[in-house]
């Protein structure tokens, strides 16, 4: 028996990255999927650990191969996705692949694996909750932050499309939900 699937979504800012780290570390038989792109590698950054990186011609290639659970191009020649291979290996191991994705990417991975995958929208509090949050961070200019505000509000409208929806109010509150969520889904 392959194992199953466990899609994370959120808005930026909502604490998904948080959640997801806290499962791996918490939890055996779960790995992370690693995602190809066609971004230049970053300094601190490592093949095969943070992204396949692949040139645009490359990523293009195993497009036209079938290689691809799902891809997109995020902006033009700039391409993400999750390589069959990738679930391939970690299945191998006996795992069951983790995916921190998008909500577009999240709901067409469910609606790809369907009862095979578990599908969890962490939701912030209100917006107002996640616009502080992300002034925390103090990474944003003021239109870059109206940018991620505008897309968050159109991101939870699709939390609807999926399994279970975790609003990450209080962080640890959040985590024992989500590893309840996954235990039960899992056995």
């Amino acid at each position: 028996m392959k194992g199953k699937l466990l899609i994370f979504s959120a808005p930026s800012g909502s604490g998904k990255t948080t959640i997801v780290r806290s499962l791996l570390k918490n939890l055996n038989k779960l790995e992370f999927s690693i995602s190809a792109c066609s971004r230049g590698k970053r300094e601190c950054e490592v093949h095969g650990h943070d992204y396949y990186f692949l040139s645009p011609d490359e990523f293009k290639a195993k497009i036209d191969g079938n290689e691809f659970v799902e891809w997109e191009e995020v902006y033009p020649g700039s391409y993400y996705g999750t390589l069959k291979s990738e679930l391939e290996r970690i299945w191998a191991k006996g795992n069951h692949v983790v995916f921190d994705v998008d909500v577009k990417g999240g709901v067409n991975l469910k609606k790809q694996f369907g009862n095979r995958a578990l599908s969890v929208f962490i939701m912030p509090p209100s917006i107002n909750e996640l616009q502080q949050r992300l002034e925390k961070r103090n990474t944003e200019t003021p239109e870059s932050l109206t940018k991620r505000i505008g897309r968050a509000t159109e991101e939870m409208t699709y939390a609807k499309q999926f399994d279970k929806i975790i609003v990450n109010d209080k962080l640890n509150e959040a985590i024992t939900e989500a590893k309840r969520v996954v235990e039960e889904f899992i056995k």
